[in-house]
């Protein structure tokens, strides 16, 4: 199978083609990336959505990072608030805010607002949760929050408990963001009593929050009122997380990262509510098809973002994955020419835009593309079983290290 028999059509990697090819303005585009923190990458990924807010109206830019920080992010880039470097340190969980695409992604954003009314203001956006590969946030932080927008807003006989009742049932954040929490369940305070009346608490406010505050009242700004929700959210879900991170059954894994991107597709979807968006995240996340993964024993499979939020929005919402040829200074070389990396390194572009759906339609005719192994554990090739259901397919043949790389990222 070569470049010839692939009856591949090409199209630049710009905005105009890529709606050409989805047929429309997506509510919720989703650009996806099968590796984190490569500046090419970025690079392509800010040319591309300053495109799409710039000629096509979208007003929201969500990436893969805690939904709390982005708070910091968002107030810099719509009223000027903060330092750069502070917020680059702060608003941005991952150690990603130490990528340079990301910190021009912030400084484009707020020069693009700089001089625009708020009506025409694009927004910042975290989607993930308050979450780290060690461990889990204090849910501190979301549950005061959202006990102080209902303690100002509702009767105090409606208030489940107060802020005091709160603070002394959290005790030390340490003990909710313990490391080993992570490796060993017996260090999680997630089924202490104290968690256990937390999680009912949270899932009191939060279902007082939808019941008494419906919309915006004449005290509650369009702002104040999704900010509200996502702290609900944020409480309810951290809450539910630690729990996980406390039990020991075969299915806690599992679990855990399913409800990872179950917070991820909640905070998506509330996005998808206000108005068109854009979200960059790994390809892992955002596919339709069932994400897994191996840690030693049997694979864990569970639904990802993309998937529960494509199964509410239907074609409101768009998948956009890419896929890359070599990452040499990650020791990912040329791919095998059998594989979907492969097929498209034989294509004379170094980047280009592919019509996924339509290109799996026309290797169906042979044999299936392999897929690629990936020889380092923070790439992740393209499963050729997933091709068709991608609405749009970037390839980006040499991704080379950028000067000011910084350093690999956690996730």
């Amino acid at each position: 199978m070569d470049a010839e028999t692939q009856h591949t059509t090409t199209h630049p990697v710009e905005a105009p083609a890529l709606l050409r090819l989805l047929e429309g303005r997506p509510r919720l585009l989703a650009l996806g990336e099968p590796v984190h923190g490569e500046d090419a990458l970025l690079d392509l990924r800010n040319a591309l959505f300053r495109q799409l807010v710039e000629e096509e109206g979208y007003r929201t830019i969500a990436v893969e990072s805690d939904c709390l920080a982005g708070l910091t992010v968002d107030a810099y880039v719509t009223s000027g608030t903060g330092d750069l470097d502070a917020v680059m340190e702060h608003g941005f969980s991952h150690g990603w805010g130490a990528f340079a695409g990301n910190r021009a992604l912030v400084r484009w954003m707020r020069a693009y607002n700089e001089d625009r009314p708020a009506s025409e203001h694009v927004r910042f956006a975290g989607v993930d949760g308050p979450l780290e590969i060690s461990g889990a946030a204090s849910p501190r932080q979301a549950l005061t929050a959202l006990h102080d927008h209902l303690s100002a807003r509702v009767e105090p006989e409606l208030l489940p408990c107060t802020a005091r009742t709160l603070q002394d049932l959290l005790g030390a954040d340490e003990l909710w963001t313990e490391p080993a929490a992570m490796r060993n369940p017996d260090r999680s305070v997630g089924s202490s009593a104290e968690a256990q009346r937390l999680r009912l608490l949270a899932d009191d406010l939060a279902a007082l929050l939808d019941a008494r505050l419906p919309r915006p009242d004449t005290a509650t700004s369009q702002e104040d009122w999704e900010r509200a929700r996502l702290y609900g959210r944020t409480a309810v879900g951290l809450l539910r997380y630690h729990s996980w991170m406390a039990d020991t059954s075969q299915g806690r894994m599992t679990r855990l990262l399913g409800l990872r991107d179950q917070i991820m597709a909640d905070n998506l979807l509330a996005l998808a509510r206000r108005g068109r968006a854009l979200v960059s995240a790994h390809n892992g996340h955002l596919q339709r098809a069932k994400s897994a993964m191996s840690m030693g024993g049997p694979p864990l499979e569970w639904w990802g973002a993309g998937a529960l939020v494509s199964a509410r929005l239907g074609g409101a919402y768009a998948f956009v994955a890419t896929a890359l040829g070599t990452l040499r200074h990650q020791g990912v070389d040329v791919p095998p020419p059998d594989t979907v990396e492969g097929l498209l390194y034989a294509l004379p572009e170094d980047r280009c835009l592919i019509d996924a759906p339509e290109w799996a339609t026309s290797l169906a005719a042979g044999p299936r593309p392999a897929a690629r192994v990936s020889p380092w554990f923070g790439y992740s090739p393209l499963d050729p079983a997933h091709l068709a259901d991608v609405d749009g397919l970037v390839f980006v043949k040499d991704v080379e290290r950028a000067d000011s790389a910084a350093t690999r990222p956690r996730h």
